[in-house]
């Protein structure tokens, strides 16, 4: 029995082969953010498969416009507050901007990531040319999420949080990217903000689980930032996201609904997708 079953009984701690598993019986992942103890004890307790440290942290917890000001110390902080509360999640943490420059930075910080956060697993943004780093990263033990799409590290570069994907050749060349990090040792992949069309080619033409947010219904899994999840995100809720608090009377309640309809193909659905 995978984890993410409401029998608390029955749960496994979830590792990088669950989640292979899950993609090969059909089951959905269901992954959420969390950045403290608290709320990562609601997550997991929730059935929830991965709990993602992301550098989004920047953003919904100190305020900042964009993703690049997060210091590795921290993700290594948040990330240990979280790990402190896991019990069957897999707790997977985002290399923050910059801090995977070279093979040797890569190392370097991946390693305190898992020594000194309690890391699992950790997630990088990038295309084929991060391939090396992601070969050498697995060879030396560490199970990597690449993440393709929209790369929220290079909103400068893009001018801004857009669609990825759009034109059959971006579409090929996205393609080709995420078959190169498999080969190179990828453990999963998180597609972000693309059509729904190759969200559904990338989950069918990789071996490896395709987690997406804002990648339409045919992903293995999906994930969302808590905050937008729980709809206390200021501003305008994304177009991928859903408030799951509607109709509920409390965040463990409102993160059940989240992981129920994940599970069941029941979010994300037309409206939610690009």
């Amino acid at each position: 029995m995978y984890a993410g079953t409401n029998d608390a009984q029955r749960r496994r701690p979830v590792t990088v082969s669950t989640l292979h598993k899950m993609k090969q019986a059909g089951e959905k992942i269901a992954s959420l953010t969390a950045y403290d103890y608290s709320l990562a004890a609601v997550v997991d307790e929730a059935g929830v498969d991965v709990i993602l440290v992301g550098d989004s942290l920047g953003m919904v917890m100190q305020g900042r416009e964009t993703t690049l000001p997060v210091t590795m110390d921290e993700i290594i902080y948040h990330t240990r507050c979280v790990t402190a509360a896991r019990r069957y999640s897999l707790v997977m943490a985002d290399m923050p901007f910059m801090s995977y420059a070279t093979v040797e930075q890569a190392l370097h910080n991946a390693a305190r990531l898992m020594k000194e956060g309690g890391a699992q697993m950790v997630k990088l943004e990038g295309t084929a040319d991060q391939a090396e780093i992601v070969s050498r990263l697995s060879r030396a033990g560490i199970p990597v999420c690449a993440h393709i799409g929209l790369q929220p590290q290079l909103v400068h570069k893009l001018g801004g949080y857009k669609v990825q994907g759009k034109d059959d050749a971006a579409a090929e060349a996205m393609l080709n990217d995420a078959k190169v990090l498999e080969a190179a040792g990828a453990d999963v992949m998180v597609v972000e903000c693309v059509p729904a069309e190759l969200g559904k080619r990338l989950a069918e033409e990789l071996t490896i689980p395709v987690i997406g947010i804002g990648a339409g219904p045919h992903c293995d899994g999906q994930v969302l930032v808590i905050q937008d999840m729980l709809g206390i995100t200021p501003g305008k809720r994304p177009k991928f996201s859903r408030n799951f608090m509607e109709g509920q009377t409390s965040v463990q309640a409102a993160v059940r609904a989240y992981v129920d309809a994940v599970k069941s193909v029941s979010f994300p659905t037309e409206e939610h997708a690009f």
